[in-house]
C-alpha cells in the first residue's frame, strides 16, 4: 500500500468502456516524514477523496478487489481516506 495525498483529480471523457463511471485522482506518494516524495500517480478512486486529503492505496492485482473495480483494468486504486497517522518517535517504539 502506498501513503499519498491527493494532488488534484484527472477528467478523461474518452476512455476505454470498462472505466465508464470511474474518477480518477492524482495522487502525490508520501515518504517516512509524510512529504511529498517521487512522481505524481493516477489512481481510480473507489471513495471519493478531495484535493489535499491523505488516502492510501492498494497495487496490482489488488487494486482489482477495491469495491466495484473487478474486471476493470486497474494498477492502483485509492481505498481508504486517512483520518490520522502516527508515527513512532526517534528512539520510540
Amino acid at each position: 500500500m502506498i501513503l499519498a495525498e491527493v494532488a488534484g483529480l484527472v477528467v478523461a471523457t474518452p476512455k476505454s468502456g470498462e472505466l465508464d463511471g470511474v474518477r480518477f485522482a492524482i495522487l502525490q506518494p508520501l515518504g517516512a516524514d509524510l512529504r511529498g516524495r517521487g512522481a505524481l500517480v493516477v489512481a481510480v478512486d473507489t471513495v471519493g477523496a478531495a484535493e489535499g486529503q491523505r488516502v492510501f492505496t492498494a497495487a496490482a492485482g489488488s487494486a482489482r478487489l477495491a469495491s466495484g473495480m473487478r474486471d476493470r483494468p486497474v494498477d492502483l486504486a485509492v481505498v481508504g481516506i486517512v483520518d490520522e497517522v502516527t508515527l513512532a518517535t526517534e528512539g520510540g517504539a
